[in-house]
């Protein structure tokens, strides 16, 4: 593991020396201790990084150039899949093929920006009809600069590489810092990228804690542009900090997302699709379709058998064989995810399986997965993201009803429906109030299609080419192509 922090291609001591402890949240043992970065290595990394944006070959490479390195990256990724996921269970907690398939996912971003930077050279400018004749208009994009990008525990890596490949790709360099839950993976990015020969400065990692290194990381002057993973109170912190400087910013947030499934959805399938929309990762998904919105007349059934499923998903430490379930982060997040489901019982919900630690477990943050009913709908539990492995069900009466439910929410990141009536899922899915729509599915990701959210789930998006737009400033090149002149202070 990682003890120094990755800035100008070296790897160099914090410089005031700290470290801070990296947990495992399924021994609660303290597994390293990681380089805690302050104010003054931010500052190095934002230097560097200038350096290497305004006087390094980075930018000035062809798409295909920088195609070549974003392959290396994801072949040395590939190579390192099975000791990165090991790394990431140990540090995040998730079951170890969910960790796999992360690296996998990896990987595939990098690929996908390499694509893109090569599409950068085919076309390098879009020219634009005007209606002047004697003037011709262009337009080029460029690379925004220095991006910062704070990305959050819940998908180390994979995250990662959602703001570093587009970064890259368009020709920014960027400093990474990652949340002090995780920060181990994207240390050893640190390494993946120097094996892979990225020029010195193009990618700078400083790991540490949110105070010391994020909130300088945003403040810092020498950023053009921000990109924020993260809860809505961090998010609103991050924006009315950019706004001092009128920065870029693009902010991906919580949600509350809603799987309404009606009465002609097939039983075994609907319950898979809202376990999978749920449970994958212990619920810590941004995404997660914490709210389950059932028709009526399927609700008792559905719900006996998702209580039923539910109790039968294997808990245990992510590195065991056949763990579906995992521990939560930290203890701060199973102190957090505990207390919403006590203030649920107080305002009146029912836990109708799940609700507590499991037997046997009496070591690390472990917590069954968690079915609520009757909740109000204006309860704290239906309303605010819990970000755990806690699911609400609610019935609904009728299609107005089901919309009415799934929109009434601050937040607007993700929704899925299920019904074997395409009209109506199609129906429905453009009346959803959301960024991110599935049907007769949920999670499902791809870095083809973009990913972002309405409301107070997030500004921008990220993924496929709204991804590399991010870190891309878009110019107006024009130009008086006639002979004659213009002639606006002539006279007769």
């Amino acid at each position: 593991m990682r003890d120094r922090l990755f800035i100008d291609g070296q790897w160099v001591v914090p410089a005031e020396g700290g470290t801070f402890p990296v947990i495992d949240p399924a021994t609660e043992e303290t597994i390293f201790n990681a380089p805690a970065g302050t104010a003054r290595d931010i500052d190095h990394a934002v230097r560097a990084a200038r350096r290497a944006f305004d006087q390094g070959p980075w930018r000035k490479l062809t798409g295909k150039e920088r195609a070549g390195f974003l392959r290396r990256i994801a072949e040395i990724i590939l190579s390192r899949k099975d000791e990165l996921a090991r790394i990431e269970v140990r540090d995040n907690g998730k079951p170890l093929p969910e960790a796999i398939w992360d690296m996998e996912d990896t990987a595939g971003c990098f690929n996908f920006y390499a694509g893109l930077a090569e599409e950068l050279d085919e076309n390098p400018e879009e020219k634009i009809a005007l209606a002047e004749p004697r003037f011709s208009a262009k337009v080029v994009r460029d690379p925004i600069g220095v991006a910062g990008a704070i990305i959050p525990w819940n998908y180390p890596l994979l995250m990662a590489s959602w703001k570093v490949a587009p970064a890259l790709a368009a020709g920014c360099t960027m400093v990474l810092k990652p949340s002090e839950l995780t920060p181990l993976t994207a240390l050893e990015l640190g390494a993946i990228v120097e094996e892979a020969g990225l020029p010195p400065g193009v990618l700078n990692i400083v790991t540490g804690l949110g105070a010391d290194a994020g909130q300088p990381l945003a403040e810092h002057p020498g950023i053009d542009k921000l990109a924020f993973t993260g809860s809505v109170p961090t998010g609103a912190k991050i924006m009315a900090t950019a706004a001092r400087d009128i920065k870029n910013v693009s902010l991906e947030l919580g949600g509350k997302s809603p799987f309404v499934v009606f009465a002609d959805s097939d039983l075994d399938k609907a319950v898979e699709w809202i376990m999978f929309g749920i449970f994958w990762n212990q619920g810590q998904v941004c995404s997660a379709t914490s709210r389950v919105l059932v028709e009526e007349s399927l609700y008792p059934k559905l719900l006996e058998r998702l209580v039923e499923e539910a109790a039968k998903i294997r808990i245990g430490n992510g590195l065991a064989e056949g763990t579906l379930l995992g521990p939560l982060v930290s203890k701060g997040q199973y102190e957090k995810v505990l207390a919403a489901i006590e203030r649920g019982e107080k305002e009146g919900a029912t836990i109708a399986g799940g609700g507590k630690r499991p037997a046997g477990l009496n070591t690390g943050y472990f917590l069954e997965p968690t079915i609520l009913t009757d909740m109000a709908e204006d309860s704290f539990v239906w309303k605010e993201e819990i970000f755990g492995p806690v699911v609400c069900v609610k019935p609904f009466r009728n299609e107005e009803d089901a919309i009415r439910l799934a929109n009434d929410s601050r937040f607007g990141l993700a929704a899925a429906i299920m019904s074997k009536d395409r009209a109506r899922c199609e129906r429905v899915a453009k009346a959803f109030r959301a960024g991110i729509v599935w049907i007769n599915c949920s999670q499902p990701t791809f870095p083809e299609a973009p990913w972002g959210g309405y409301k107070q789930s997030g500004i921008g998006r990220e993924l496929g080419r709204w991804g590399l737009s991010n870190y891309l400033e878009t110019k107006q090149i024009t130009a008086f192509e006639s002979d004659e002149p213009w002639g606006w202070y002539l006279t007769d």
